[in-house]
């Protein structure tokens, strides 16, 4: 596993109500990843790049919604998120406040 790989595959962290949830209830924080990322490789690249330790990961892959496009009928892409949760005692701070 190169770490050119491993910068990629973490797209965006995923902000929702859902993800709130989840972060405040069970330490967890959800990303959206690439659609061909494993749970190793996720794994790794969140405790490459936020330099802490990860006790699970779980990967949903979410379809994309039909929509239609002034009177044209299309689909937004596919796409996948992962819901890492972390070690007790770790934290990820994406606003960076002191």
């Amino acid at each position: 596993m190169n770490d050119e790989r491993l910068m990629k595959i973490l797209v965006s962290p995923h902000v929702s109500e859902k993800s709130a949830r989840v972060a405040d209830a069970s330490n967890q924080v959800v990303f959206r990843v690439l659609p061909d990322a494993c749970k190793p490789e996720i794994k790794r690249a969140v405790e490459k790049l936020f330099n802490v330790e990860v006790e699970h990961v779980r990967t949903v892959s979410v379809k994309g919604k039909r929509k239609t496009f002034q009177r044209t009928p299309g689909k937004r892409s596919d796409w996948k998120k992962a819901y890492v949760r972390l070690k007790p005692g770790h934290d990820i701070d994406f606003i960076g406040g002191e």
